[in-house]
């Protein structure tokens, strides 16, 4: 399973949104970097350009200086029409700036002393030159910066709607992405929800409830952080840093070259992290499952955990579960903190001495010089090129935890399972044939052994035995939770193994001996939502059992809410309300798993006076250890150790004076001990 390529399968059902915001994202990272060069232009030709040489000029425009009685304009405002006068520069010595009345071979490290300045060039051959120098007011030095005050206007204009521009479409990609992201994580947890309705029910024996919930809910919420955080920031810095290559690359060929060195330092610091982190992420996600797994067992059993005195010991174990994910934590943590921003701050800092180095060749003159704005430039770009590597660092223990969180719900989805089959099948009449059963949980030990029976429409087939006997498996087997290993089951003489799971459950019925109540009404529980069953059915299902003697009480009728399970109902309430629905839907074959096993004796005559009305014309299936339930069924089955031992009428079987009648005697004779 390529758990990267799943994840970008998911993407591409909304490729075209996330396409729009990564196109949004590159030009927002375009607008952004355009910063140091605007930067760049305004030093070197509009703050330091007033050093530059200035001739004498007859065409007075807007670029024109007036000083001492002359008009002076840049060489390189010079239309090329133009006739250049006598030369001069301005050079900034100290804090002042000094007018020069002629042109200087070189700039470099000037001194004033006693009116004359002085310049020294570096090289291999040490240069200098004194001159006359006349220093400037802060009114004459303004004339000469009075015509770059507009364009600055401009470029900082620029750059004003340059990061304007990069604000809206960094908010529009993190709004797309954000949209997609929740998007994709909809239809990741529809799809799990979607895949456990296909599982068979024996994966739920070995996988306990709060595992799956936290696959649904932890692990899609930090494969949401892939798709929003992780994967924005890896797009963002990847762009991000190509673009300063590129920026470095036109700014100095030499320097950018050295600045690729940090790309194969990237590939090893990201292969060394995986190394490690991968595993101890995997083994945090497993941690918070089997946390959830006993938050949710704990929830469950609280009252049984009270009345043994169970508290101290479950919350030990609660606490060693709890310190092992923190101990998880912790190594995951020095990790980071190994190969986190300590790590990065060393680099960059390695990078800047690099830089100064550089810098400091260039203006030795032993390579050429390099310019003020060149070097504001160099130094932006550096601090911007470890921003996304401070980014990509910080994901990197998110990016892992989505991936294992992604491998852990991929391997809930590639489990084998059956598709919900749509149409309908014709009602079946409900005769039921098992030919010869064998059937193993574990494909080792039978727990049926050759089990042969047959009941007919309207016939009830009680089936009673010892705990372990195989009774709730013959059941398991008809609604084909679980598939026989040899011999074969029949409805109306169709195997069952080719009949469809939903379309062979869509006429039967079941009540069991805890019968389960979701959270909503009355009413609800008795349709469970099915809009082919109407408000009078639902009504007259509820009168037929009985409800209605025994929940007249409640304020709001068959309106009255339910909470979870039940818990605010009796049992024999949430008995009577479970055959309701049983009756609601008009099953042809009816199951009765110790339906009134949990019931007083006042409830099960009320219940025994609807079964009566359910079981007509009905296939009756009972499960049953109070024998005096099922002394008028038509048959009653005898299992011990998955074998029938015996099979007859209530009468035939007493006749018999076998393991039916000694269980029937126990029975009898623990009523008159309790009476």
């Amino acid at each position: 399973m390529n758990v990267n390529r799943r994840l970008i399968q998911y993407a591409r059902l909304y490729s075209k949104s996330i396409l729009i915001a990564l196109v949004m994202l590159a030009l927002a990272v375009g607008t952004e970097l355009s910063g140091p060069f605007i930067a760049k232009s305004l030093i070197d030709k509009h703050i330091l350009g007033v050093e530059q040489t200035w001739y004498e000029t007859s065409q007075v425009d807007h670029h024109a200086v007036s000083y001492q009685g002359h008009w002076l304009k840049r060489g390189d405002y010079f239309e090329s029409t133009e006739t250049k006068g006598n030369p001069a520069t301005v050079l900034q010595a100290g804090q002042n700036f000094y007018f020069v009345d002629q042109s200087l071979p070189f700039h470099e490290n000037p001194t004033i002393k006693d009116g004359y300045i002085t310049v020294t060039r570096n090289g291999r051959e040490q240069e200098s030159l004194t001159v006359p120098a006349m220093k400037l007011t802060k009114e004459e030095l303004f004339a000469f910066y009075k015509p770059e005050v507009p364009y600055m206007w401009e470029l900082a204009l620029l750059y004003f709607i340059l990061l304007m521009m990069a604000s809206v479409l960094t908010y529009g990609q993190h709004y797309l992405l954000e949209i997609t992201a929740n998007r994709i994580l909809q239809t990741m947890r529809q799809d799990v929800f979607h895949q456990i309705h296909r599982l068979p029910i024996h994966y739920f024996d070995h996988m306990p409830a709060g595992k799956v919930v936290s696959r649904i809910t932890n692990d899609t919420e930090a494969i949401r952080d892939f798709y929003v955080t992780v994967l924005a920031t890896i797009f963002s810095s990847v762009m991000t840093m190509v673009g300063i290559y590129v920026a470095l690359l036109i700014l100095d060929v030499r320097f950018a070259l050295i600045c690729f060195l940090l790309i194969p330092l990237l590939i090893l610091w990201v292969t060394f992290y995986r190394r490690y982190a991968v595993s101890i992420n995997q083994r945090i996600r497993v941690l918070l499952g089997d946390i959830n797994a006993m938050v949710n067992e704990t929830i469950q059993g609280i009252s049984i955990i009270r009345i043994f005195n169970r508290q101290r010991k479950t919350v030990e174990e609660f606490e060693s579960l709890n310190q092992q994910y923190f101990n998880s934590q912790m190594k995951l943590l020095r990790i980071n903190s190994a190969t986190g921003y300590n790590l990065v701050g060393t680099l960059r800092n390695l990078f800047l001495i690099t830089l100064i180095a550089y810098f400091g060749y260039q203006s030795l003159g032993l390579a050429g010089a390099i310019s003020f704005g060149s070097l504001y430039a160099f130094v932006d770009y550096l601090g911007r090129l470890f921003q996304p590597v401070f980014q990509f660092v910080g994901q990197l223990s998110n990016l892992e935890q989505a991936r294992v969180s992604a491998k852990r719900v991929f391997e809930l989805l590639d489990e084998p399972g059956e598709n919900i089959v749509g149409g309908k099948i014709d009602r079946y009449r409900g005769d039921v044939v098992f030919e010869d059963v064998f059937f193993s949980y574990d494909g080792k030990k039978d727990v049926l052994k050759g089990i042969s029976f047959q009941a007919k429409q309207g016939q009830t087939v009680a089936l009673v035995g010892h705990t372990g006997s195989g009774k709730s498996t013959i059941m398991n087997l008809l609604f084909r939770f679980y598939d026989p290993r040899a011999g074969r089951i029949t409805i109306d003489g169709m195997d069952i193994t080719e009949i469809p799971r939903q379309h062979l459950r869509k006429y039967m019925g079941i009540v069991l001996q805890d019968p389960y109540l979701f959270t909503g009404t009355i009413a609800s529980n008795v349709s469970l939502g099915d809009p082919s069953i109407s408000r009078e059915r639902i009504d007259q299902s509820l009168r037929d059992v009985g409800a209605d003697r025994l929940l007249h009480h409640l304020p709001k009728g068959w309106d009255e809410p339910v909470l979870e399970k039940g818990n605010t109902l009796s049992a024999g309430q949430r008995q009577l309300i479970s055959f309701a629905r049983a009756l609601a839907f008009d099953p042809a074959i009816l199951v009765l798993d110790e339906a009134t096993s949990s019931i007083d004796t006042e409830t099960e005559a009320v219940i025994q006076e609807a079964l009566e009305v359910l079981k007509r014309g009905r296939t009756t299936l009972i499960i049953a250890h109070r024998l005096s339930t099922v002394r008028h069924s038509d048959q009653i089955l005898v299992l011990d150790r998955g074998v029938i031992v015996e099979r007859g009428t209530h009468e035939e079987l007493i006749g018999l004076q076998g393991k039916y009648y000694q269980m029937y005697q126990l029975q009898q004779g623990q009523a008159k001990i309790s009476i």
